[in-house]
């Protein structure tokens, strides 16, 4: 990672890394693009207004402090995603993969938040979702922790027009408000036990519980199965995932759903 700060911004060097192939692939519902090289998005309540430039990508009024903690974080900078697709290419389909969207990053999320987003996500399409989540931070002002959320039902979130997910991001609250799940300790579990403490939300199957781990936890051997990598898996792996890709298969993923989706 190579950037300067200038002027109360900062000028990012960065390979394998693209704004359309990270920010629009339904990995998270923040994001706008507003014109043809530039995004507007939240982690949480801090904005970001984020451009390619050139060479660079210029994050916009952002100073040295917010980038190192948030954003650096936020686009996992720190991880050699050049490396990871070499060592992912040793497979014949996942090199063609990684050639065919090179620069899709993970965006590590606040786990509460990709919680709900993926909750809300259930057979549900990007720009329904999206407004689902634009009215709830319009309502609240930001996004809410789930504090806030325990104290709803979901007669009192009709405002958001959410359907039969309101009860399921309720649900989620009341057992995080009264500390019968802990995000953070799910985070820390073996994997099959973060899996399984998530599902004990109403509503959360399988799909939703890998989605909160690999997104919202950066436990990236989490391996989300929708209708695009089960066509992968039945197709290419029937066997399984390559080797290559153990213990990284949530990146591998990013990968695989972007490619089978626009061959």
């Amino acid at each position: 990672m190579k950037y300067i700060y200038k002027n109360n911004n900062i000028y990012l060097s960065q390979p394998d890394f693209d704004l359309d192939e990270t920010l629009d692939c339904g990995q998270a519902f923040r994001w706008e693009k507003t014109d043809e090289n530039t995004y507007k998005g939240f982690y949480l309540d801090t904005p970001l207004t984020i451009s390619k430039e050139g060479e660079n990508f210029v994050f916009h009024d952002t100073d040295e402090e917010t980038f190192i903690k948030v954003w650096a974080e936020y686009f996992d900078l720190y991880t050699d995603y050049g490396e990871l697709k070499k060592r992912f290419s040793k497979d014949k389909t996942m090199k063609k993969a990684c050639e065919f969207a090179k620069g899709i990053r993970l965006l590590k999320q606040d786990k509460w938040e990709a919680l709900c987003s993926f909750i809300i996500s259930q057979n549900n399409n990007i720009p329904r979702i999206k407004g689902i989540i634009s009215r709830l931070c319009e309502h609240y002002g930001g996004f809410p922790t789930y504090s806030q959320l325990a104290k709803e039902t979901p007669e009192s979130l009709s405002f958001l027009r959410a359907g039969f997910r309101a009860k399921y991001l309720v649900d989620a609250a009341v057992k995080l408000e009264n500390g019968e799940l802990s995000l953070e300790e799910i985070s820390n579990s073996d994997i099959e036990t973060a899996r399984k403490s998530l599902m004990t939300i109403k509503g959360v199957g399988p799909k939703v519980a890998e989605c909160a781990l690999l997104y919202g936890m950066y436990r990236i051997e989490a391996f989300p199965v929708d209708v695009w990598i089960k066509r992968v898996m039945e197709n290419y792996y029937p066997d399984g995932l390559p080797e290559c890709v153990k213990g990284a298969e949530g990146i591998a993923q990013q990968y695989l759903f972007h490619y089978i989706r626009n061959l």
